[in-house]
């Protein structure tokens, strides 16, 4: 048996559209309808209480890991997303580049910077910012970067994420000490940040993307932070080989630490201009090649909650939908289960996280229609959601819905 699983990042959403509707309400999406027609729907909240709604929590658990018992932090899964061996002591962030405009954090996402841009920023701050213990900035995929701090650094701190904080003053913001041995990591860090200001506001890059009315990316933005988990392997866990298709370097590192094959698919940009066909066709290519379960995330639905913008979302749902989905149900065996989910809705109303029921469905590539059903929140009422694990043995089945 194979599974392919599709993630579609932040899809679920708060009724704000023309008719009362939600974004997954209002796309054409007959591919998920199919599957939900086909086999088992239900709700997944793979947010454990008390943790924060985002997609390194969620995802892991939609992995098949208790986020309770292994989740460290997001910046050890980005780190370990991109390749970077993080040792005892370190801690690491996910580090945005932003756009600052007289006092005001105005992007969490400069932009959405080029990849090429991005890299020429940060190998200048490495060569330009300075200061105790041992700073290191790593490259990552358009605004999405890593900080590394070695050694002799507190996490007793608090970061705002940059995408709960568009329109707020940066002073409001900054990193703040939870305690004593907090304050001398949350100066340190909040030095970077401004003295990055100084630095990124007068080079040619920005000066540039201005002239062109672009946003600049002038201020960098770290939060998620952590140390480097252990966790065990999926294929000890689960008896598969797994794999792992993405975009963004969190979910390469989830998958990385799990000891899944991290699959790189030639123009997968994390945004709504990804390369939807590549992810479907690396994806069976895996497959064939001996590979049992493959996970496929796709952003762009949770890009545009982020931006607020209703009919982007839809765009976003329909490209997924005929674009990857389609293409999967047309070419995988009869022996494949194929499923459909999300991690957390970013609603467009709110522009971010927010914990939830969330709608799944997973059914054989090749099964007869049992009922016609559309795929969309409605699949969530009157029902208890599971949790991720808890779906992924059912999609195996390994425990029956009702043992759920």
């Amino acid at each position: 048996m194979k599974y392919v699983i599709v993630i579609g990042d932040g899809m679920p959403d708060l009724p704000s559209g023309p008719r009362g509707s939600t974004p997954l309400q209002e796309a054409h999406h007959p591919n998920m309808d199919e599957v939900a027609s086909r086999g088992v729907v239900g709700a997944v909240d793979p947010i454990p209480e008390g943790m924060e709604p985002g997609s390194d929590v969620a995802i892991m658990g939609l992995m098949g890991y208790d986020p309770k018992k292994y989740y460290t932090g997001r910046g050890p899964l980005e780190a370990a997303g991109i390749g970077i061996e993080l040792h005892e002591g370190d801690l690491a962030f996910r580090c945005n580049l932003i756009t600052e405009e007289e006092g005001v954090l105005a992007d969490y996402a400069a932009g959405h910077i080029g990849d090429e841009e991005a890299k020429e920023l940060i190998t200048y701050l490495n060569l330009s910012l300075s200061g105790p213990g041992q700073v290191k900035l790593y490259a990552g995929v358009s605004y999405r970067h890593l900080l590394v701090l070695e050694g002799g650094f507190s996490d007793h701190i608090k970061c705002i994420p940059p995408h709960d904080a568009v329109g707020r003053r940066i002073i409001e913001i900054m990193v703040e000490p939870l305690d004593e041995e907090g304050e001398t990591t949350a100066e340190f860090l909040n030095g970077l940040i401004l003295r990055s200001q100084q630095l990124l506001s007068n080079h040619p890059i920005n000066l540039e993307r201005v002239k062109k009315g672009l946003r600049p990316a002038n201020m960098i933005w770290p939060w998620g932070f952590g140390r480097k988990p252990t966790m065990p392997s999926f294929s000890s866990l689960y008896g598969l080989r797994g794999s792992v298709i993405s975009a963004v370097n969190l979910v390469k590192g989830i998958g990385s630490c799990a000891g899944m094959k991290v699959i790189e698919v030639p123009g997968a940009t994390g945004y709504i201009d990804t390369n939807y066909e590549g992810k479907a066709d690396y994806a069976l290519k895996a497959l064939d090649e001996g590979v049992e379960l493959v996970y496929i995330h796709v952003e762009a639905p949770d890009e545009a909650g982020h931006a607020g913008d209703f009919e982007l979302k839809v765009k976003a749902i329909e490209d997924l939908d005929r674009r990857l989905l389609g293409r999967l149900l047309d070419k995988l065996d009869e022996d494949a289960v194929i499923a459909i989910v999300s991690d957390h809705l970013t609603p467009i109303s709110v522009k971010t996280h927010l914990k939830g029921p969330i709608p799944f469905a997973y059914a054989s590539a090749k099964g007869s229609l049992k009922e016609k059903r559309k795929f969309d929140e409605g699949l969530t009422r009157g029902v208890t959601p599971i949790s991720g694990p808890s779906l992924l043995k059912m999609i195996l089945g390994m425990i029956s819905r009702e043992a759920s």
